[in-house]
């Protein structure tokens, strides 16, 4: 430590949300009216920017302040033994929870509890769950067999194929559905109010001991099912599920391109709002048991989410790893530090790989040496600002649960306060962006325009990319490949009934 009482750390991850999708980041709809009361006493990051999107490439950025693909391309999650923010502050004494809701990519099984001595990811109860419900809506066999033999047959008659999936959409939509859905029965992950209600339990069973909690909230995620207070609150009307239902459907459908899933879009954004909304309602619930136990004063609240998410701002849907836009690198983050008070910060990219050390620092903790990013909170106080901003994926690497995935050419994004240069490997382009001047990234700037910005750039993806790995991270890397060794054993021992599901 040095020198100063350390304080608790409150850190708040949210999947999906898009910085201009928040109240205190301009955003006009009402998704975070008690978040906007909190950025009043908090800083407020104007540009920050997560190493990596979607979640598999992000995290490592927010909680061990290391690249993604610093342990190469096949290391998914966190390496056995690897230092993070929660390893560090349960060595310094802290309680140590993290609640996460059902994310695959952010279980144990990715090294994601360590650190934590409690650790619900809630990813064994919620996969039974849905296992159940896909069960109790499956068709029966020989229909199914059926259809997909019709299904075959239209498709081999050009134009009537389209026609077949369109007809065959609207049955399943409209006519096979379960007639009694509710927000709940539809929703894949578990809700704010779950997380919120055992964080609060948790927080309850505490002593006088400095304690870090991390909540991991899924509800602005597709499939976008939002509690109908959330909706209600949003002040847009009543949905219903069956409404719900049929927009989310349409929205996932891969035989639709941009064109025609748009008319769906307004709706969709609505529900994907309502889910920030209940978020917001949520950590309203939690603030207010910190400052009853009288907690809230000696904490430090970080608020920021993984990656956004593209609503066919580019023509995409949803946030894969091969768009490097700012609707999925540009996230909200605040951080509310008691006796800090509310500055101006700089507007230039602030990166995630920082975040882990500057919180360490501002909570009186001495960041290891090891971590990649630096602390800015000196900066912070001063006033002072920043440069640059690197992100990076794999952009095929669409499900790192498939090893092979893992392995095809990186995307790498380098911004600073008003340019972005994105290299695509796989399709072999550079792309420079003026975020002034086209901040919607719609204009690619010609090949000899702005040579003194695109050479720093340059200059900077190349030193990323040059970058040497220190001696202990051979180590890490090992163990990380051996544990993937032994899942995928195990995985292949598992009956194939099992393996389906």
């Amino acid at each position: 430590m040095n020198g100063r009482a350390p304080k608790s750390l409150v850190l708040v991850t949210v999947d999906c949300w898009r910085a201009d999708h928040a109240g205190f980041m301009g955003y006009p709809a009402p998704t975070t009216p008690f978040l906007d009361r909190v950025a009043a006493e908090s800083l407020v990051f104007p540009n920050a920017i997560v190493t990596g999107a979607p979640t598999y490439y992000s995290f490592p950025g927010l909680l061990t302040s290391r690249f993604p693909l610093s342990l190469g391309r096949e290391v998914v999650g966190l390496a056995p033994g690897e230092l993070t923010l929660a390893t560090v502050l349960e060595k310094t004494g802290y309680e140590t929870a993290a609640f996460v809701a059902a994310n695959p990519y952010l279980s144990a099984r990715f090294g994601y509890q360590q650190g934590f001595a409690v650790f619900r990811d809630f990813f064994v109860e919620e996969a039974a769950r849905s296992g159940e419900r896909q069960h109790a809506a499956q068709t029966p066999r020989v229909r199914t067999r059926f259809n997909q033999r019709l299904a075959k047959l239209a498709h081999g008659l050009g134009p009537v194929g389209a026609l077949y999936d369109e007809l065959y959409f609207q049955y399943c939509q409209r006519i096979a559905a379960p007639k009694n859905e509710t927000w709940d029965s539809l929703r894949r992950f578990p809700a704010a109010d779950v997380l919120v209600d055992e964080a609060r339990t948790w927080l309850a069973s505490l002593g006088a001991r400095p304690f870090f909690l991390w909540l991991h909230l899924m509800d602005p995620h597709a499939p976008y099912y939002p509690p109908p207070e959330a909706i209600e609150a949003m002040g847009t009307g009543r949905v219903q599920p069956a409404r719900g239902r049929y927009l989310n459907e349409s929205w996932n459908r891969g035989d639709l391109g941009p064109g025609r899933v748009r008319k769906y879009r307004d709706e969709i954004v609505r529900l994907h709002d309502a889910g920030i909304r209940w978020v917001d309602m949520q950590l309203a619930r939690l603030v207010e048991a910190l400052r009853t136990s009288s907690q809230w004063d000696s904490c430090v609240f970080a608020l920021t989410a993984d990656h956004g998410e593209e609503f066919l701002d580019h023509g995409g849907r949803f946030h894969l790893p091969s768009r490097a836009y700012q609707e999925m690198l540009h996230v909200p983050l605040l951080l509310r530090v008691p006796g800090a008070g509310k500055k101006l910060l700089s507007d230039a990219p602030f990166s995630h790989l920082h975040l882990a050390p500057t919180i360490l620092d501002a909570i009186g903790i001495e960041p290891p040496p090891e971590f990649e990013g630096r602390s800015y909170w000196p900066q912070v106080q001063a006033g002072a600002g920043w440069e640059l901003a690197v992100s990076e994926s794999v952009g095929r690497c669409t499900n790192p649960m498939e090893p092979e995935k893992r392995l095809g050419s990186r995307v790498l994004a380098v911004q600073d306060r008003r340019h972005k240069l994105v290299l695509d490997f796989e399709r072999h382009t550079e792309e420079l962006f003026d975020l002034d001047a086209d901040p919607a990234e719609q204009r690619v700037l010609p090949e000899d325009a702005e040579k003194t910005i695109r050479v720093r750039l340059l200059r900077t993806a190349l030193q990323h990319l040059e970058r040497r790995d220190r001696e202990p991270k051979a180590a890490l890397v090992l163990a990380a490949r051996v544990r993937q060794i032994g899942l995928e054993w195990s995985h292949s021992e598992m009956p194939s009934e099992t393996q389906a599901t």
